[in-house]
């Protein structure tokens, strides 16, 4: 990556050496950390203190640094939540635990905002590409904030909710591709060091899971999650729909293989489920499967098989499938073609999802069960409801009888799937922000078509993937990790490939080039 305050345009004289890849890796790292690192100590002292330090570090990012935001973004995103679970032992109450989760998000907002607000006034790209990308981005918000504004005025706290993990992955796109569109943005160096990083705290925690809840005061920090569940009744609705009753922490991380029934004549074993720096299995597992096929993509092999084993201990479904279907649809383009590729994938994401919701019908599977009351939902009400009526956060929730659900198939709202999940609580809206979400991935497709460079593959092919798990899971679409992440780097590609194709004509043939830095 390349930081410091760069101008919009920048001047490369003849015979100048190009910069290193690798020289702003340690001050990303270290304003990363800065920005998120002493956050819960912050709050502890005063949380308007810490609102107030948190704005003004991500506005500082954006415009002292600008091309280290998408590195800072994707940085807190997975270890916020270290830095708590360390510092939990300062936190009294679980309400508190929760408020502080969140500056992840102020931080990504306010740094997508200052540069949305630096691209209104010309400070970014404005080539028609990034305009037009960047108003049908705008007309997406548009329409979640008004089903927000429906739903907020009938459950406020549960409609904020769903706004977040609506917008996020939004946000990371936009600033992505703002970012990298007007300046160069060399991300491999971080993104591969990140991926180290994760690595190694996944196989601590495998390897030596007593050592690793020491050292991150993890007894603390799930003490107050499980006091939560027990108020809320989560874990009562759990036990309801799984059959698993825990007794200790460990009890909890303990799961079936992929939490399915298919797998139970096999004859394997519960496993302990790693949930990584972010402290949730899911989020972690579909972090580890984006950058095992990144690191892949740019010729990393060795590292990309070092994380293969950690999606295991995740026993994450969604991940799983993204990696198989992606490292597949590599496999084809070689062979096959681009196009060819892109339609049989297609078809075969298709014929997935009808298989697996079938086969979720006939086994009780409630991911499938929560789809369907979706698509129910939907049939009685097509232009929707509002955000937060319905889903995991609704109050009905808790009181779902899951025996009765499986033999009839459905339930009377929608839970456990994204895309089930918005249809019910927008309705036909719901296609604006996943037919952007889908249109975006087409597009890297077809850089990925031209050039036949893998990560843009990944970005292309690995958001359309992770649109289909959006079906089975919640998570797919509104955890961070996974569509956020995938989207994230869908705006750098698509970025760096307009900044490459803009140039400047020097007045005279004397003057040094003008132009946007090619990406690398």
């Amino acid at each position: 990556m390349s930081g410091g305050t760069s101008p919009r345009y920048q001047t490369v004289q003849a015979g100048m050496s190009e910069p290193s890849p690798l020289r702003d890796l340690v001050p990303t790292l270290l304003i990363a950390v800065a920005t998120i690192g002493f956050v819960p100590l912050l709050h502890v002292a005063s949380p308007v203190l810490s609102l107030t330090v948190e704005v003004l570090v991500a506005i500082a990012i954006v415009l002292a640094v600008p091309t280290y935001a998408p590195a800072v973004a994707i940085f807190v995103l997975f270890f916020q939540n270290l830095f708590v679970s360390i510092l939990s032992p300062l936190v009294s109450i679980p309400s508190d635990l929760d408020f502080i989760k969140g500056y992840n998000f102020l931080v990504c907002s306010v740094m997508w905002l200052t540069t949305f607000g630096l691209y209104v006034l010309g400070q970014r790209n404005q080539s028609a590409e990034v305009i037009r990308i960047m108003r049908w981005g705008v007309v997406t918000l548009a329409v979640v904030a008004l089903y927000f504004a429906i739903g907020f005025v009938q459950n406020g706290q549960a409609a904020s909710v769903y706004l977040r993990n609506i917008v996020l992955p939004l946000f990371l796109f936009q600033l992505s591709l703002l970012t990298a569109a007007t300046f160069e943005v060399r991300a491999t160096p971080f993104l591969v060091t990140l991926a180290v990083i994760l690595i190694i705290c996944g196989y601590v925690e495998f390897a030596f899971r007593d050592l690793w809840l020491a050292l991150t005061n993890g007894y603390t920090f799930w003490s107050f999650d499980e006091l939560k569940a027990t108020h809320s009744g989560v874990w009562e609705a759990e036990m309801r729909a799984t059959g698993n009753v825990p007794v200790d922490l460990k009890d909890r991380f303990s799961f079936d293989f992929l939490n399915t029934p298919l797998l139970e004549g096999f004859g394997l074993s519960k496993i302990l489920r790693i949930h990584g720096p972010n402290m949730s299995a899911i989020s972690f597992g579909y972090g580890i499967a984006f950058f095992g096929l990144f690191l892949f993509s740019v010729g990393r092999p060795f590292l990309a098989l070092a994380a293969l084993p950690l999606l295991i201990v995740c026993s994450v479904k969604g991940a799983l499938i993204t990696v198989v279907f992606v490292v597949a649809a590599w496999i084809s383009t070689r062979i096959l073609g681009a196009v060819v590729t892109l339609v049989l994938g297609l078809l075969a994401l298709m014929v997935f999802a009808l298989v697996a919701i079938r086969v979720g019908l006939q086994i009780g599977d409630y991911h499938v069960i929560g789809l369907m009351g979706g698509l129910n939902g939907f049939l009685e009400k097509p232009f929707g409801r509002g955000l937060g009526i319905g889903g995991n956060l609704s109050d009905g929730y808790f009181s779902i009888d899951w025996s009765a659900a499986q033999a009839a198939g459905t339930i009377d709202g929608a839970v456990e799937s994204a895309i089930g999940v918005l249809i019910y609580q927008m309705g036909i809206a719901a296609l604006v922000p996943l037919g952007f979400y889908f249109a975006m991935a087409l597009k890297a497709w077809r850089l990925y078509a031209s050039s036949g460079f893998l990560t843009q593959g990944l970005a292309g092919f690995g958001v359309m993937v992770v649109l289909l798990n959006g079906l089975f899971q919640e998570e797919a679409l509104f955890a961070p990790p996974a569509l956020g992440l995938m989207l994230s780097l869908t705006g750098l590609v698509i970025g760096s490939q307009i900044r490459m194709q803009t140039v400047v004509v020097p007045e005279q043939e004397s003057e040094p080039l003008t132009h946007y830095q090619p990406a690398t």
